[in-house]
């Protein structure tokens, strides 16, 4: 009944027209541009405006695509287009689609990177077609108003609900290819910092990816200094031992959980019911007891959020509160519970209040409706 449930919900998404990824003529004045990179393990796929499929492609692909967002839409909102081509005055449509050579990736970087020289990797979840994914982080890139140079990895998805083992497989077929990426932006000269932000189970694929790397390299590299996890339908007994072997060199590991997540209930029973990192109740033990003890770590829980996507699972990104805490501080890799906070009104009215402490001195702040626990080490 729940996966039955789920497909109901999610059969909206199925009427979307293809090709939307068809590049069309935007004027400047009426849409904003995000100017992205895309790696993809996908394989490539013949049909206009289309580019990549959910199968597993034979190799890494680059490609350069901008994205045009209207100016009249509500933040964490991604506005489809009902035909193609789409209009850019209403619509989120691409202007630009090429193919893009490993040596042209430093040229891109010098001119979407700004002053501070940071990139930020995201990869995406279950479910997921090659264009969800790059109008999704578009929409992330924007609404957050970060100052990064964005870049996507997108591994093979069906985009079915039903094909939840084949996804679960094709981030496993993925994880050299992402290390690949990470590995070769934190070596860069021209990069001062790297955060990664994973999604649902992007989240095994980011974390797994890192834990390859430490157990080849020594260790994580240290440009990479934050990971956020976004309901991530992980394991959390696989969890643990990943982090472990990642080391004591390891980034500032940020959560974000819900104990209503509906697609992680779903996972839930699809995975022996084993507890899923995404859902963990922080208030309960023994999960109150192991984040007291835990280093490095944050936990964000959205459960009472009530504006979030229907199944309760890209909050981190439909959210206007959320995405406002990523800009201003997550993806600048600030603490979000520091005495700066309190008392002040970053977050609105709504969200933000006086910062109340609870819970022992690993420090848990309630700034509802978000519940905000962070270990007392924050490196």
């Amino acid at each position: 009944m729940l996966i039955l449930g789920l497909a109901i919900v999610l059969a909206a998404c199925a009427s979307r027209p293809q090709g939307v990824l068809t590049p069309v003529k935007a004027d400047a004045a009426a849409a904003d541009k995000v100017d992205l990179l895309v790696a993809t393990t996908r394989a490539r796929s013949d049909a206009p405006g289309v580019y990549f499929n959910g199968e597993r492609g034979s190799d890494l692909s680059l490609n350069n695509i901008v994205v045009s967002i209207p100016e009249q839409r509500q933040v964490g909102s991604i506005q489809w287009p009902s035909r193609v081509p789409g209009d850019p005055a209403r619509d989120f449509v691409t202007t630009k689609v090429t193919t893009m050579q490993p040596s042209e990736a430093k040229d891109w970087f010098k001119r979407t990177s700004g002053k501070k020289r940071r990139v930020l990797i995201f990869v995406h979840g279950f479910n997921t077609q090659y264009a969800d994914s790059i109008f999704r982080f578009a929409q992330i890139v924007h609404d957050t108003d970060a100052n990064v140079a964005p870049i996507l990895f997108s591994w093979p998805s069906r985009g079915n609900i039903f094909d939840y083992n084949y996804d679960r497989e094709s981030a496993n077929y993925s994880r050299s290819e992402l290390a690949t990426v990470i590995r070769a932006a934190a070596t860069s000269p021209a990069v001062s910092d790297v955060t990664i932000m994973a999604h649902s189970m992007g989240g095994w694929l980011a974390v797994e990816a890192l834990r390859q790397i430490a157990l080849q390299d020594g260790r994580v590299p240290a440009k990479v200094s934050n990971l956020i996890l976004a309901s991530p339908d992980l394991d959390i007994d696989v969890f643990r031992k990943q982090v472990l072997e990642m080391g004591p060199k390891r980034p500032h590991i940020t959560l974000f959980v819900s104990t209503s997540d509906r697609a992680l209930r779903l996972s839930r029973l699809l995975s022996g019911r084993m507890t899923r990192l995404g859902a963990v109740d922080i208030t309960r033990e023994p999960y109150l007891s192991q984040m007291e003890t835990a280093t490095g770590i944050t936990i964000l829980d959205l459960t009472a959020l009530q504006n979030g996507d229907r199944l309760n699972h890209s909050k981190f990104a439909t959210s206007p509160e959320v995405v406002q805490l990523m800009g201003d501080r997550l993806i600048q890799g600030q603490s979000v519970t520091d005495s700066s906070l309190a008392g002040t009104n970053s977050l609105g009215s709504t969200t933000l209040g006086a910062g109340q402490v609870i819970g022992s001195a690993a420090g848990a702040v309630l700034t509802a409706p978000i519940l905000i626990f962070e270990s007392a080490a924050r490196k």
